[in-house]
């Protein structure tokens, strides 16, 4: 006999988890069904501030502070013997100072536990294979731990399935990102030695004419997530020999060499490539895609997890619309919302690579107030249209790195 529900979401990644808490708040029968058996490895361990206002709001907040994750107060990019740190609560939009660095592991596992724990049904292990939607119904066929096949019904579907991507398979939906592939190669780390700013702040330091650039993300359990982000065939190269060339880079990378050394490699490094993706089209008659269902762009500015949840606290308080039976404008309130989104976070991932914004941020001119600006979009806050580098994003940027280019040059020229 089938089971029936009013929201069936696919994946239970926080994009899911948030979903189904707003949906099971607003009193709605919600069902969440998960491939893999968590806890689970998966990269993406860098929060941002944003990502608070929407925990905070479904009392999920306190799950994740018993987790005892490493507190992030900011990020800080280097380039060469060059320094620029953003601290979060010198940012131009009010809201969260802080966040965390978390081993997704234990973040996703907390969140879904927590929602299962207030009546969601949740099912790990759960295959999909098949997905019908219309006005009327939506049908999910599914394969479960013993591989029995079983079915769900439901009014309306959610794909939180991130890089599963089971809608946009399922329905054809995919389409390429208009990025230029890039990979990432990473491992995790003993850190010892590191300072108390060390283990506050994100590390970031480009290289290779900011063609490629390493991260280093503590956790509180004096472990840190390493990795290089370039492109393909770099990624592939340090990934040779089973990542010989990486390790030795990350050993003996300038500014770390204190900290990781003699570091011990807690497990071989992994790699992922040419990962930025889109789709089509974000919803359809009795669905809706969200977090990287949709589109996920570069992991630079730690803005994957952000979004995700984000889109799926957006997705979820539209169906809880539709499902009161209230016209929903799905273009204008999700597509044309999460897109801005999107687009602001597009604008500086595409910066940081043709060197506009490591010319801002390295530059010796006092720009106090463009720093507060930018720090609230590195916060995650890339929705505050009364941010002037959010609202004019798209020509901000580069203007003002221009500007900054002029300016040195004349100053050289008078030297």
């Amino acid at each position: 006999m089938n089971q029936k529900f009013d929201v069936i979401i696919i994946g239970a990644g926080p994009a899911g988890s948030i979903a189904a808490a707003k949906l099971d708040k607003e009193g709605y029968s919600v069902a969440v069904i998960e491939k893999l058996e968590f806890p689970r490895f998966v990269i993406g361990e860098s929060l941002l501030p944003h990502c608070m206002d929407h925990l905070d709001e479904l009392g999920l907040l306190d799950c994740i502070v018993e987790q005892k994750f490493q507190v992030k107060t900011g990020v800080t990019f280097y380039h060469n013997e060059e320094r620029c740190e953003f601290l979060f609560k010198n940012k131009f939009t009010n809201g969260w100072d802080y966040t965390y660095q978390v081993k997704r592991a234990d973040f996703d596992f907390a969140l879904i536990k927590e929602v299962e724990k207030r009546g969601v049904y949740v099912e790990f292990n759960a295959e999909v294979t098949a997905v019908e939607a219309s006005k009327e119904k939506q049908v999910v066929t599914y394969l479960n731990k013993a591989g029995e096949e079983k079915v769900l019904t439901s009014r309306f579907i959610i794909d939180a399935s991130g890089y599963g991507r089971v809608l946009p398979r399922l329905f054809n939906l995919d389409k390429p990102a208009p990025s230029i592939p890039r990979g990432a190669i990473f491992s995790h780390v003993k850190d010892e030695n590191r300072t108390t700013q060390a283990a506050e702040n994100i590390f970031v330091h480009a290289f290779n004419d900011n063609t490629a650039w390493i991260w280093a993300i503590p956790f509180s359990d004096k472990t840190t997530s390493v990795g290089v982000v370039g492109q393909v065939d770099l990624i592939k190269e340090y990934g040779e020999n089973e990542g010989e060339k990486f390790k030795n880079f990350i050993r003996n990378f300038p500014g770390l060499t204190s900290r990781f050394q003699d570091t011990e490699f807690l497990f071989e490094p992994r790699d992922i490539l040419n990962y930025s993706v889109s789709i089509e089209k974000f919803y359809g008659d009795g669905f809706i895609l969200c977090g990287n269902s949709t589109e996920f762009l570069d992991p630079i500015f730690s803005s994957g997890v952000t979004l995700a949840i984000s889109s799926g606290h957006q997705a979820a308080k539209l169906v809880c619309e539709h499902l009161k039976g209230n016209e929903v404008n799905w273009e204008r309130d999700y597509v044309e919302h999460m897109n801005f989104g999107i687009n602001v976070f597009r604008t500086y991932v595409n910066s940081w690579y043709n060197g506009d914004l490591p010319t801002i941020f390295f530059t010796k001119q006092d720009n106090t107030d463009f720093k507060k600006q930018i720090c609230s979009v590195l916060a995650g806050y890339v929705w505050d249209k009364e941010n002037p580098f959010v609202k004019k994003h798209s020509t901000i940027v580069s203007t003002l790195a221009k500007v900054i280019r002029i300016n040195e040059s004349e100053v050289n020229l008078a030297e």
